[in-house]
């Protein structure tokens, strides 16, 4: 059941992930975690994919975690799961190797900002508010609301939402370079696929570079971004090729410098 909860539709070179949760305002909840882990995984891995559009079903993109499923739980278990868990999915969706476009067709509350904040562009249709309502309950952003939100949105505006509760309409959020466009109401997915055809006519080796090396400059997976980096110009040289050989044929390698 939780699977389709959140989609993956390919069509061509474009990704489409969905949240599929409205009756909950596509809250979301552990097995769903999961599943965004899963479909950045695989969305990652497919050669095709260039760009990829996020978005939600019904009247909210994303009212956040669960709050049913979260309260539930242990101290314990909501630190050492439901925390690193979100980890994980999220910083999956903000380092995939492709640019991922955020359809905000409805609210971005809590958490759903926080997911919002992983892709590389925010569209917004006009109707949506967004805010970080969570010390509101008595608890703090835990997906990377105070950290990663801040490097995107800028260490202010968080204050503004995060510790007075300020909850900002679209057009504001504009202003703010919290969203990067706003559209009208229903407009949103147009927009998105417009954008997506924008991509799609650079260079896709290019693109994928630079948004590496953005992320690198954000403090974003700096270290994965220098050593793929490292291996991919090794994994191309004659060197390689030299070092795999000698190994097979059990000697020892020529690299070519020789003794003088």
């Amino acid at each position: 059941m939780s699977a389709s909860r959140i989609s993956l539709t390919i069509d061509g070179a474009i990704g489409q992930l969905r949240i599929a949760r409205p009756e909950k305002l596509n809250a979301l909840d552990a097995a769903m975690v999961d599943d965004l882990a899963a479909r950045c995984r695989e969305v990652e891995h497919h050669d095709d994919v260039r760009v990829v559009v996020l978005s939600g079903e019904g009247k909210a993109f994303s009212a956040g975690g669960d709050i049913e499923a979260w309260s539930a739980v242990s101290p314990e278990r909501f630190g050492r799961h439901w925390i690193r868990d979100g980890h994980t999915a999220f910083d999956a969706l903000a380092r995939l190797r492709q640019p991922v476009i955020a359809v905000l067709d409805g609210h971005a509350l809590g958490g759903g900002l926080e997911l919002a904040a992983c892709a590389d562009v925010r569209i917004a249709e006009e109707q949506v508010k967004i805010g970080q309502p969570e010390s509101g309950l008595g608890i703090v952003p835990g997906w990377s609301g105070t950290q990663r939100a801040v490097r995107r949105f800028g260490a202010q505006n968080v204050r503004r939402m995060a510790l007075f509760g300020e909850v900002f309409e679209a057009a504001e959020a504009l202003k703010l370079g919290i969203v990067d466009k706003v559209v009208p109401a229903g407009a949103g997915a147009a927009a998105a696929m417009e954008l997506a055809q924008v991509v799609l006519r650079r260079g896709s080796r290019a693109t994928e570079l630079v948004k590496m090396t953005i992320n690198a400059a954000e403090g974003e997976e700096r270290e994965r971004i220098l050593e793929a980096f490292a291996g991919a110009l090794a994994a191309g040289t004659d060197e390689l090729a030299e070092g795999l050989a000698a190994f097979r044929e059990d000697r020892k390698p020529d690299f070519g410098k020789g003794d003088t």
